[in-house]
């Protein structure tokens, strides 16, 4: 139930005898938050969740009580089994970043699990940032300059996912249904200033774009009925329309 994530409030009785109300916060109030098989949850409850990852905040009995900064939230979903599934709404999984395909692992790393978890292996855990500098590094990353024609490319390359655009080529009113909306451009220009980052760059390319592109794209289009039907999958529509796509440099050569 949705108390269940963001708490609910209860009724203490003091040493008076006094009836008091007392808000128990639920396990929304942690850093970071794990959704195990977030599909299993049923709507109202995915629904709880929504404030949360958008405001950083919950409201119960009427009072908006914040989240300790930095709040972010990881899920997982179970993409065989579909009994007892609830299929996530698009406002919900706008608000993840990526959308992470998690296959079989390898053959050595498949090896290493069956022996840690078959064994008396313990990891020693050890933290390595705190939170606040979480946050500054939050406020580096913003401040990394995106190129005008790179910020070019990731407009083109997400108005042509978008069926009634007039920016879109024709195969993808066949094949899409629904497309991305503006916060795949925040999510992939943050993503790309981080990646730029961690590579040693203080700039943003459109290398850094096309490879963030299936993983922030992938929840935010809708194939149509008859791209399901063909056997067309979203990661090869998102594919296309990069290579569609003029990079940022070369179309402004043209």
């Amino acid at each position: 139930m949705p108390a269940d994530i963001v708490g609910s409030m209860m009724v203490e009785t003091d040493d008076r005898g006094s009836k008091n109300l007392r808000f128990q916060p639920g396990p929304i109030f942690s850093n970071p938050v794990l959704a195990y098989e977030i599909n299993r949850a049923t709507p109202k409850t995915q629904s709880a969740l929504l404030e949360a990852m958008q405001e950083h905040s919950v409201t119960v009995g009427g009072h908006t009580l914040k989240l300790e900064e930095p709040f972010f939230v990881l899920a997982t979903q179970n993409p065989i089994e579909q009994e007892g599934t609830y299929p996530l709404p698009e406002a919900q999984k706008d608000r993840f970043i990526f959308l992470v395909k998690v296959d079989y692992p390898d053959r050595e790393h498949e090896r290493q699990i069956v022996a840690r978890t078959t064994g008396t292996f313990a990891a020693d855990l050890q933290p390595v940032i705190t939170g606040a500098q979480i946050q500054e590094l939050q406020k580096v990353v913003r401040k990394v300059p995106v190129p005008e024609h790179v910020m070019d490319f990731v407009l083109d390359v997400v108005r042509c996912t978008r069926p009634n655009s007039a920016d879109a080529p024709s195969w993808v009113k066949d094949l899409v249904d629904w497309g991305a909306g503006p916060r795949a451009c925040q999510n992939i220009v943050l993503a790309a200033k981080v990646r730029a980052v961690l590579r040693g760059r203080f700039h943003v390319t459109d290398d850094d774009i096309e490879a963030l592109a299936l993983p922030v794209l992938r929840h935010r289009v809708v194939p149509t009925f008859n791209a399901e039907a063909e056997g067309i999958k979203v990661d090869d529509i998102i594919k296309r329309i990069i290579k569609t796509v003029p990079r940022g440099e070369a179309k402004r050569a043209i």
